[in-house]
């Protein structure tokens, strides 16, 4: 069986800490009241390894403060101070063991569950990095908490700038960047204005973006209960474009929010 040394650490140095003050005691000097030492001990048997290890090394601790006052005097024996003294060790003492092991349950017990939060959320990024919808966590300032793999492929998002937390208008900026949209030059102040102004506002109307390589995603912004967004892109290329009627050629492109259109929508919109 395995030696637990975490519970045994406090009450064996709590022994030899009483052993050593009788020994200098009783043959090289007077050694004062231990009980603040012993107290100290208490608490780091508790932080250690918890309420049974403290109060083991409480219990010790007074009993070896009782035997140190019983020969401590010219008679053996015990006056009021002695006994006031030790009762107030024990209080001390057993209340610094229970204090200080609730403390370290309840930190331990924080602790795993936020091993567990994030052995979740870990298990949630590695699935949501599977799946083809780019998937865009803000938070309430608006800055990119989390971001998948798919939205860092559809606009040429590097690792570095994706874990680097980017606001929200950084990554509007870096796709008129990098040409990821189908959009005139001239439009994409405007683009990016109402779409900036959609996060802000929680806008939660579905959008159909054209990709400069030829791609659909179709966008929509959830508002958070913490003030955050998550936003979709799901891609709808095939959807969009081999349901197109050939006669309804303009209905779809407003759908699809091409050039003219949505630039013509941006504009009634401001």
């Amino acid at each position: 069986m395995q030696l637990d040394w975490r519970a045994i650490s406090g009450p064996a140095l709590t022994a030899a800490t009483a052993m050593i003050a009788f020994v200098v005691d009783r043959h090289f000097v007077a050694v004062p009241n231990p009980a603040p030492l012993f107290v100290c001990i208490v608490a780091f048997a508790a932080s250690i390894s918890g309420i049974v290890s403290g109060m083991a090394s409480a219990i010790i601790a007074v009993a070896s403060s009782a035997l140190f006052f019983l020969n401590h005097r010219a008679t053996p024996g015990y006056d009021m101070s002695d006994l006031a003294r030790m009762l107030l060790l024990a209080a001390t003492a057993g209340g610094t063991a229970l204090i200080t092991g609730l403390l370290r349950k309840r930190w331990v017990d924080a602790f795993a569950w936020e091993k567990k939060h994030h052995a979740t959320a870990d298990r949630l990024s590695a699935a949501l990095d599977q799946v083809d919808i780019g998937i865009v966590l803000l938070d309430s300032a608006t800055r990119a908490e989390f971001i998948s793999r798919a939205f860092r492929d559809y606009f040429k998002l590097s690792d570095e700038q994706a874990d680097s937390k980017p606001p929200f208008i950084a990554l509007m900026y870096h796709g008129r960047d990098t040409g990821a949209w189908q959009l005139p030059e001239d439009e994409l102040s405007a683009f990016i204005a109402k779409r900036t102004e959609m996060i802000r506002t929680g806008d939660s109307t579905p959008i159909n973006l054209d990709l400069a390589d030829g791609q659909v995603l179709r966008f929509t912004c959830t508002a958070l209960p913490d003030g955050g967004r998550m936003l979709s892109y799901t891609p709808v290329t095939d959807l969009v474009r081999h349901t197109d009627d050939p006669g309804s050629t303009e209905y779809y492109r407003a759908l699809r929010g091409s050039h003219r259109s949505l630039a013509k929508h941006l504009g009634a919109a401001e």
